[in-house]
């Protein structure tokens, strides 16, 4: 596996060059890289959205929340690390009734 030095996320291969998916960054493959190993796809259930518009729905459900909006209390959430690392992470929901999103801070 290999990480861009730009921007710190994973590289994938396209022929002799390693490509970051999230800025773009080029680099080339040395000649032994017999400790990587390269992955062509990752199924859509892997796959954690963390942009503003992301689709919630799919993604894992609770019932330990009160919509203010609508009062339902069932929403779509994910997890997203926001702050240090020794800080508790973010849970972002989106109402699975009336689609109104919020943040919950552990």
């Amino acid at each position: 596996m290999e990480f861009c030095d730009d921007c710190g996320s994973m590289m994938k291969t396209d022929g002799d060059e390693w490509v970051c998916g999230a800025c773009g960054a080029t680099t080339s493959r040395g000649e032994d890289e017999s400790e990587f190993v390269s992955t062509d796809s990752q199924a859509d259930e892997e796959v954690i959205e963390t942009e503003e518009n992301a689709s919630f729905e799919g993604k894992p459900t609770t019932t330990d929340v009160h919509c203010d909006e609508c009062g339902t209390e069932k929403a779509w959430y994910y997890i997203q690390q926001t702050a240090s690392a020794d800080e508790p992470p973010t849970r972002f929901f989106k109402c699975t009734e009336c689609g109104k999103k919020w943040r919950g801070y552990n």
